[in-house]
């Protein structure tokens, strides 16, 4: 996508960001102030004169979903001359208000967001459009009209999903606990939907209990232990929102001499490990390389005026072992290939109306 457009709050401007030692700062830290180091940036995008894209960031948190999905942003903004500007909001409503607020006080192109709650940012959601700066939730929902763009998986679907393959596994009976996401996140609220949904069609499977781990591999773990203190053998599955927390009832559940079918959604190394050595019966993959960079493609070309479709649904294919060894080509061995020609994917993919397609068989 060129970097040549009509320049408008940019012109208010005297400066762009640092690219370098700035992004670097608000990665690590997390709370960077965007404003600091004007002066130090390139200016030039992939058309060589015209001014780059400057794009704020601002996630939930970095998870390994995350993370992955900052390498596919990148790879992204490389090909396409946009600066982009990172921040973690470390699961804090308020570091994330504080976060976008710098940025629409520093006139970036375009905002956006990974929220830590969909119930958030309205003010600052009601500042950006004043400003003229277009915001676009990315991989879990905010809950505004006033959003430019949002790029949101079929959460609803992967949680069927995954309670399908415990069922199918399960033979329609048994006992189970659910992990969940950050309560209130729309990635949590619709992932348990789903689970519940499938639920619904066996009576004979009782949840035991179901808990946040916020998303995090270590707070499974102690979770999971809790778990198996108080059901021990009466416990026959976990069924975990994410990679990360199905990894950690898999460490509790090793500690205490256990196997159990465990089922994830995310897609992450470890997790794609897990399903091809059996500790896992399988997981969605939610490619946050694939999603992120087309999040970005979105919001770029929405602050850029170009057509696109603003609203495009990633739909996570299913991964069991017949298919785990492409997925894991993507994600782990063949890497550097799939990132080198993951922006043009991106654009073909919004082209097609199919953000999540990467060739997985079955897919």
């Amino acid at each position: 996508m060129s970097a040549d457009r009509t320049l408008n709050r940019r012109t208010l401007l005297s400066a762009s960001f640092g690219v370098g030692a700035l992004s670097l700062a608000l990665a690590a830290c997390g709370a960077g102030d965007p404003t600091a180091n004007k002066g130090s940036g390139s200016g030039d995008g992939e058309s060589g004169g015209a001014q780059q894209l400057r794009i704020g960031v601002s996630v939930y948190d970095m998870s390994s979903f995350i993370t992955a999905g900052k390498e596919g942003m990148d790879a992204y903004a490389e090909a396409k001359g946009i600066e982009l500007l990172w921040n973690s909001a470390n699961l804090d409503v308020n570091t994330q208000a504080s976060q976008v607020d710098q940025y629409v006080n520093a006139g970036v192109d375009a905002i956006i967001v990974v929220p830590v709650q969909a119930d958030s940012l309205q003010p600052q959601v009601a500042a950006a459009k004043a400003a003229g700066i277009p915001i676009v939730p990315v991989n879990a929902e905010l809950n505004s009209t006033d959003i430019a763009g949002n790029v949101q998986p079929d959460d609803v679907a992967a949680g069927a999903a995954e309670m399908q393959m415990m069922a199918d596994t399960l033979g329609g009976k048994g006992n189970i606990v659910v992990l969940q996401g950050p309560l209130g996140q729309s990635g949590e609220l619709n992932r348990t939907k789903g689970i519940k949904q499938v639920l619904a069609n066996y009576p004979d499977i009782k949840v035991l209990a179901m808990d946040t781990a916020n998303w995090k591999r270590d707070e499974a773990v102690n979770k999971v232990k809790n778990w198996i203190s108080a059901f021990g053998d009466d416990l026959d599955g976990v069924v975990s929102e994410n990679d990360d927390m199905g990894l950690g009832a898999l460490q509790a559940l090793k500690e205490a001499g256990k196997t159990i079918p465990i089922v994830g959604i995310d897609g992450i190394e470890d997790g794609l490990n897990a399903v091809k050595s059996g500790e896992f019966i399988g997981t969605m993959l939610q490619n946050g390389t694939v999603e992120l960079s087309a999040g970005l493609a979105v919001a770029a070309a929405i602050a850029a005026g170009t057509d696109v479709n603003t609203e495009p649904v990633y739909n996570m294919p299913k991964i069991t072992k017949e298919n785990v060894d492409v997925a894991i080509q993507h994600v782990v061995t063949d890497r550097a290939a799939f990132l080198a020609q993951l922006p043009e994917l991106t654009e073909k993919n919004l082209a097609s109306g199919d953000i999540a397609d990467e060739g997985i068989p079955g897919q």
